[in-house]
């Protein structure tokens, strides 16, 4: 390894990834923050859902996803980065982030839920974050 490279050896790179979490990540709180101050009630992590979304109010019947932009291939400047070592599996590994996230969706919305996906990039607005949230939980208008 030169010395002009910033590339974590294996060993470090592993437990990087380690600490990467899939529950109860930063974003995820947010907006579970913002949910009990507006007074609304949630379920997390529902395994038996496609896709075991982030957040559920099974009375609502809503699934809310909060996907980190890097690890799911927002269009944001985040979302748009690719890592320069290993760039073929990286590139795989969004594209089957993203086909699951449709396929889950889908999948919930076939079963009569209503879904919605929260990017990590949105939630540094909190008054935005709010009026999503707040839209969010209007009851839908019936369909003609």
């Amino acid at each position: 390894m030169s010395e002009t490279t910033d590339v974590y050896s294996a060993e470090k790179r592993s437990a990087v990834m380690r600490r990467v979490r899939g529950k109860d990540t930063a974003p995820e709180m947010i907006v579970r923050k913002a949910l009990t101050r507006l007074g609304v009630r949630y379920r997390l992590h529902r395994k038996d859902l496609p896709g075991c979304p982030d957040i559920v109010m099974p009375a609502r019947r809503l699934a809310i996803f909060v996907h980190g932009c890097f690890w799911h291939g927002h269009d944001c400047a985040r979302g748009s980065r690719v890592p320069k070592q290993n760039l073929d599996y990286w590139v795989a590994k969004v594209a089957r982030n993203r086909a699951r996230d449709n396929r889950n969706q889908n999948e919930l919305r076939a079963l009569d839920w209503r879904t919605a996906t929260l990017w990590e990039c949105e939630l540094r607005d909190g008054v935005g974050l709010e009026g999503r949230l707040n839209a969010l939980l209007r009851p839908s208008s019936p369909e003609p």
